[in-house]
């Protein structure tokens, strides 16, 4: 029997924590490291080996998984002399996880070792997607790389080969264009029938067996019912990904009203909650601005614990 592939995983928040743990449960060799000390012990309790620098993690990789929350972590992590980039051993493969700057992936990937190639895998799923195998991961790579991955990235959810490297993200950020779109009309839906007599919780049935309906809407709203606008994902983050999305539509050289919108709209929540408040504030703003409660009974049990 062929032995599994020996992993490196840097960066063990939100969704990297859980991913880890799934790929230890799944039995492989796992060597982390995390800043955040108590991340890292989760990992170890499962079974982790740990390294004292991201660097000698990848050193002791064939498969190097990254998952970070900004581009500018992974140039820090990644770049330059002392970059864990450099350490990574002929045959290895490099798998960013993280949603991310397609300028930045190519330009480290045109600084790899020879012999070491990049693959780009973003996901999407959320939390509870991430700890329970079901996220949608997005892989621009070759054939081969590709090849090699995906018995290892299966273990995390389903496995969608967009193409070279660099598709993977163009995918996410198509997708998170889509739900940025979304999460900034639900609370403008939500206030437009119940400042016009109709109970939240008619509407909200209502949309779930409409045209209205979406994953958004079953997933997200219940944070908004709850009260915590889902803080597993900041404002901060989604601008970020707003970002990386503008600088996708400059191809496409044409107006787009609807993402300019969005941009507009969760730029309002962090100027009025700040940039670290949870990414459903977008629906808060408009609550607060309506004069409306979109607080609703029920057991809204939050996503990450499912």
């Amino acid at each position: 029997m062929t032995p599994l592939p020996s992993i490196g995983f840097v960066g063990l928040g939100n969704m990297g924590g859980p991913m880890c743990l799934r790929l230890l449960g799944a039995g492989y060799p796992v060597t982390a490291f995390d800043l955040n000390q108590e991340a890292l012990n989760k990992a170890v309790a499962a079974g982790a080996r740990t390294a004292s620098s991201a660097r000698e993690c990848a050193q002791q990789a064939e498969i190097f998984l990254t998952s970070l929350p900004r581009p500018d972590h992974i140039q820090e992590v990644m770049g330059g002399e002392n970059g864990a980039l450099r350490s990574l051993k002929k045959g290895s493969i490099w798998v960013d996880l993280t949603t991310n700057s397609n300028e930045l992936i190519f330009q480290l990937a045109a600084e790899a070792p020879e012999g070491v190639n990049v693959v780009d895998s973003p996901v999407t799923g959320a939390v509870d997607g991430a700890r329970n195998g079901k996220l949608t991961l997005f892989v621009g790579g070759d054939q081969a790389s590709f090849d090699r991955v995906d018995p290892v990235l299966q273990n995390l959810g389903m496995v969608i080969h967009c193409g070279k490297l660099g598709t993977g993200n163009v995918v996410k950020l198509v997708t998170n264009q889509l739900w940025f779109i979304s999460a900034a009309a639900i609370g403008e839906g939500f206030a437009t029938g119940m400042a016009n007599g109709v109970e939240l919780g008619t509407l909200w049935h209502a949309i779930q067996n409409s045209v209205g309906d979406s994953f958004v809407i079953r997933h997200d709203a219940p944070s908004i019912f709850a009260g915590h606008y889902d803080p597993s994902f900041s404002l901060d983050l989604c601008l970020k990904d707003l970002r990386l999305i503008k600088e996708l539509n400059r191809n496409v050289r044409a107006a787009m009203p609807m993402t300019t919108a969005a941009e507009g709209a969760f730029a309002l929540a962090a100027s009025r909650y700040g940039a670290s408040a949870a990414e459903l504030h977008v629906a808060r703003r408009i609550e607060d601005d309506a004069g409306l409660s979109m607080r609703l009974k029920g057991d809204w049990v939050p996503h990450w614990e499912k």
